[in-house]
This record gives structure tokens, C-alpha cells and sequence, in this order.
């Protein structure tokens, strides 16, 4: 009775606009935008019941969402600005560019460095990188704290788990391999996989699909513009993570939830999949 009352304030809280604190489901205060939007920004110890999510496929990006790849990502970027002899970028300048892909890291790198490269030169450098990379992919890069936690709760409860990158395959199927972690997923889709890369909406349906899952019981977990652009063109309700790597704070892009830390999901979940 009690889970039950608390989906029915879930439920009308997300109309008239109010946050929720999952530990309580209690109503702590009104947000500004849509009015379907809750913040996910707390704890809660209650074990779901067993099979809640039955049915489910919750599909999670990789980088800046899942895991935390800034420093490998980073330490690639510097290593090929090195062969030119300039001096290594910041973490944070090169952070809100890692959701844009290598290239663009290297094109802001570049220019921040106050050296225009032509696209001979990019390919050159990217070529420095992709080596580079693939030979440190897990040199810094982990699982952001409590993500791996989450999906055995989810993978408890019943749930399909799938990724959907723009990071090349055979880069994520490495990542995965090296951090022992590919064995959580029914289903990993990179930016090459299919024909064509988020924000286009095959990829995250091709995930779903591949994971035998239902895009009417789907949710997407991501960190940047491009993943609630690639959930929307789906028509796939989407969690944004507040500590990935984005260019403008992703709260501005609207996401159906808000999520400040991995500790909150699968409450946050339990909420967005009952609406």
C-alpha cells in the first residue's frame, strides 16, 4: 500500500511540476520547467520488489555516463598534441568536448592552443590518438561510483541493460573488456555498429531491439545534448546524470529526470517506468 501511494504522488507530483526525495517520496519543492520533470537527488535503502522491472531495457551511454573515461580521453588528446610540441590542456577545458567525439577534442585542443590544424593535420593527430588510446583505454578510466552497484540491482529486478555510444565498437568492447564489466550487458552498440550514429534514433532502437527488449518499456541514461536529442527522436523517456561531460549544464536540455548521482537510480527509475 505504501509503494503504491507513493507512485500515486510520483505521479502527481511530475504534473504540477514538484521534486521528489526519494528516500520519503516526500515533496520537497517545486522546479522550474516542465512540468513532467523530478529530480532524482537522493538515497534510499529499500530493496525493490523482486522482478520490478521485468520487461524493462534501461540503456545507458558510455562515456561521462557510465564510466568515467576524462582522464584516457584527456591523456590521448595531450599525447598527440605533444608530437607537435605544445603543451598538454587542461581536464577541465577538454571535458565539455569529449561527448563531440576525438576530432572535436583535438579541434578545440587545437585552437585553445593557438594552432589552427587543417583536416590533413586532424587526421594525422587522429591517428596519434585512436593508437594511443586504445593502448591506455583503462589506464584512469572507471565506473562512476555506484554505477555498478545500480545495474546489479536492475539486473536483479528483472531488467534488460544495453549501451548505446558514439564511441567506435571495437573502443567499447575493449573499455568493457579491460574494466571486466561487458558481462552486464544483453546489448553494446557503438557509433559503427549500424548505419548511423546518435542523435539519429537507430542506435538507441537498435540497442533495445538487440537486448529483445521494447521501446515502450525503455529508458535512456545519458550526460549531454546528444543523448536527450537521440532518446526524443526515439521516443524514449530519458535520464540526464548531472556529473558527465556536457557543454551546457544538462538540466537545460530537459531531460524527464534528473540524476545527481548513481545512488538515486533506481528509485528514480522505478518512478519514471510507473507514469
Amino acid at each position: 500500500m505504501r509503494r503504491a501511494g507513493l507512485a500515486r504522488s510520483r505521479r502527481l507530483c511530475s504534473r504540477r511540476g514538484l521534486r521528489i526525495q526519494a528516500t520519503r517520496g516526500r515533496i520537497v519543492g517545486g522546479t522550474p520547467g516542465p512540468a513532467n520533470r523530478l529530480r532524482a537527488s537522493a538515497r534510499t535503502g529499500r530493496p525493490l520488489t523482486q522482478l520490478a522491472f521485468r520487461d524493462c531495457t534501461i540503456v545507458f551511454d558510455l562515456d561521462g555516463t557510465l564510466v568515467d573515461t576524462a582522464p584516457d580521453l584527456v591523456g590521448a588528446t595531450n599525447h598527440a598534441l605533444a608530437s607537435r610540441g605544445l603543451a598538454p590542456r587542461g581536464a577541465a577545458e577538454l571535458r565539455p568536448w569529449i561527448s563531440f567525439g576525438a576530432r572535436r577534442m583535438l579541434v578545440e585542443a587545437m585552437a585553445a592552443s593557438g594552432v589552427p590544424a587543417d583536416e590533413a593535420e586532424l587526421d594525422r593527430l587522429l591517428d596519434l590518438f585512436l593508437a594511443y588510446y586504445e593502448a591506455n583505454i583503462a589506464r584512469e578510466s572507471r565506473p562512476f561510483p555506484g554505477s555498478l552497484a545500480a545495474l546489479g540491482t536492475l539486473r536483479s529486478g528483472g531488467a534488460r541493460l544495453a549501451i548505446c555510444t558514439n564511441k567506435r565498437e571495437s573502443l567499447t568492447l575493449k573499455l568493457l573488456a579491460e574494466l571486466d564489466i561487458a558481462r552486464h550487458f544483453d546489448a553494446i552498440v557503438g557509433r559503427d555498429t549500424l548505419a548511423l550514429p546518435k542523435p539519429h534514433p537507430e542506435p538507441l532502437l537498435g540497442a533495445i531491439a538487440r537486448a529483445g527488449g521494447d521501446p515502450a518499456r525503455a529508458v535512456m541514461i545519458g550526460d549531454s545534448a546528444v543523448d536527450i536529442a537521440t532518446a526524443r527522436a526515439a521516443r524514449v523517456p530519458v535520464v540526464g546524470v548531472t556529473f558527465g561531460y556536457t557543454e551546457t549544464p544538462i538540466a537545460d536540455h530537459a531531460p524527464d529526470v534528473l540524476l545527481d548521482d548513481y545512488g538515486s537510480l533506481v528509485t528514480a527509475l522505478a518512478g519514471l517506468l510507473a507514469r
